[in-house]
């Protein structure tokens, strides 16, 4: 057995380290093969990856697993992709697999719970638990882990929430020789270019794509809700039309409403005055054509001179271009019989 003086400096070392501690560690404080293998076998530790383990019973905590990856990858590894993004605070959660990064160089063999990425250009990293830059954090998510164009667009918000700079995201997005192959580098410029202008959400941005595609004028964002650190909606507003688009942040419908009943609101405030028009993900991400159409039916309303384009075929925007209102000169179309309002659609005369 170890001299109680060794056992206390390996216990100090594992608790600088989460919890974890390397088989080489603990054979330079005089401790060996066997003791080891005893405090495994009597359940005081835990054998995280091979040669790597925890000085505690029990679940793992994602720091110990965390700081068991970067022992057992060795010098250089840092924490990268999903696992730096959470520990910078860009991801709510961390996920079953520890990510990490090592030199090109380096061969670290497979292990269960752990995935390495050889990097010939090794990013910049650093911090107590050794994790990759924010920026480059972004681009990797981006490259390698986002399963649609709205969890680019969530991290994305998510690092500049966080104090990311953009300017620095922005040069490394347009840097062609350090990554060549970048997955939704087009999405990525494009919506760095809105978050410029102001669309700091998913939705926002979403919604920003749809005005593009169908030739609608570009709103500018005047009011952003934000309750407990959660988004919740934007008001967009049509300078000088007295039309507001509010995009609703959340997914679920309160008090019951439906989305049918959000078309069937929109349609009735196309009458008024001075109109709100809400929308949901449902409706910005599902029906974005739709959307398109009755924001230009409320904008034709309040006196848009220009035309919505179709962003394809079967665009239904195409079918209101085709429409007697449309047609007619503005002038010539009554308020009153602009829109006429049926359960869950509009409909123009």
């Amino acid at each position: 057995m170890a001299p109680r003086a060794n056992v206390e400096k390996i216990d100090q070392l594992a608790e600088r380290q989460d919890g974890a501690i390397t088989r080489a560690q603990v054979l330079a404080l005089g401790g060996s093969p066997d003791w080891i293998s005893h405090r495994v076998d009597s359940k005081r530790w835990q054998r995280v990856f091979t040669g790597v383990y925890v000085v505690y019973t029990g679940r793992l905590s994602w720091h110990s697993r965390a700081r068991a990856a970067l022992l057992y990858a060795g010098p250089g590894a840092a924490l990268s992709h999903a696992s730096a993004a959470f520990h910078r605070g860009l991801l709510d959660r961390p996920g079953n697999v520890i990510h990490v990064s090592v030199p090109h160089g380096r061969k670290v063999r497979h292990q269960p719970g752990l995935r390495v990425c050889r990097r010939k250009r090794m990013p910049m990293s650093w911090g107590r638990l050794r994790a990759i830059n924010v920026i480059d954090t972004v681009l990797d998510m981006a490259d390698h882990q986002a399963a649609n164009e709205d969890n680019v667009v969530s991290i994305v918000c998510s690092a500049l929430q966080h104090n990311a700079d953009i300017d620095q995201l922005r040069r490394a997005v347009h840097d062609v020789h350090a990554r060549p192959r970048l997955r939704h580098r087009a999405l990525l410029r494009d919506l760095l270019e809105g978050i410029a202008r102001g669309a700091e959400s998913a939705l926002e941005y979403r919604y920003h794509r749809i005005e593009r595609a169908h030739g609608l004028p570009v709103s500018r964002l005047q009011l952003r809700q934000v309750l407990d650190g959660l988004w919740l909606r934007a008001d967009c507003v049509y300078k000088g039309l007295l039309v507001r688009v509010e995009l609703d942040g959340q997914l679920a419908h309160p008090f019951g409403r439906t989305d049918k009943d959000v078309w069937r609101d929109n349609a009735v405030s196309i009458s008024e005055r001075e109109l709100t028009l809400r929308y949901r993900w449902r409706h910005v991400v599902v029906t974005p054509c739709l959307v398109a159409r009755q924001v230009a039916i409320a904008l034709r309303s309040r006196g848009w001179q220009d035309t919505p384009r179709p962003c394809g075929p079967g665009c239904a925007v195409a079918g209101l271009l085709a429409g007697p209102s449309w047609r007619a000169p503005l002038h010539e179309v009554p308020r009153s019989s602009r829109s006429r309002v049926e359960p869950g659609r509009v409909v123009d005369r």
